[in-house]
């Protein structure tokens, strides 16, 4: 690799450190090509990323950064896990780890808070974007509901109370 490919991938890997919502570091050595390629799927459907650098380029990207810190688990073979939204790559990165004891997660960041392996089993047990987001729309849903049965309750035992007086009228 020439120093301009080397500058690109920290260009890249800079980017990744600084715009994810979480980045999680794991070792993958015992991996098979086909089942990080399935890592891949995995995160690519769930709108995440997987990156594989040097662990120096990837300490030079991370100088200046918020979550510098996690330079401290970059030691060995090591692959990132990263996404936009914090919970969607822990959620899948633990529940392929437990599926694949290759796949050993050691620690990260979420934003500038430094996670070590019991933060990240935390985080991916926390409802995702979307969970939250539905929800949310369900609990506003049922709010309205709540509010038109009420608003029409009234009506509804007027109507039953003026047809028991005639009932009571014509008898």
């Amino acid at each position: 690799m020439n120093r301009k490919q080397k500058e690109k991938v920290v260009e890249e890997l800079s980017q990744i450190f600084s715009d994810s919502g979480v980045v999680i570091v794991a070792h993958y050595s015992g991996l098979t090509v086909s089942e990080i390629s399935e890592l891949r799927n995995l995160m690519r459907d769930a709108n995440c990323g997987v990156r594989v650098a040097k662990n120096r380029l990837s300490k030079i990207a991370l100088q200046g950064k918020n979550n510098s810190k996690i330079s401290d688990f970059l030691i060995g073979q090591t692959i990132l896990l990263f996404s936009e939204d914090p919970v969607a790559a822990a959620k899948i990165s633990v529940k392929f780890s437990e599926a694949n004891e290759n796949l050993k997660l050691i620690g990260g960041s979420l934003g500038d808070e430094i996670l070590d392996f019991n933060g990240i089993i935390t985080l991916s047990k926390l409802p995702s974007r979307e969970e939250l987001l539905a929800e949310i729309i369900g609990l506003v849903g049922s709010q309205g509901s709540i509010i038109s049965q009420l608003i029409v309750s009234p009506g509804s035992n007027i109507a039953g109370i003026t047809a028991a007086i005639e009932e009571k009228k014509a008898a």
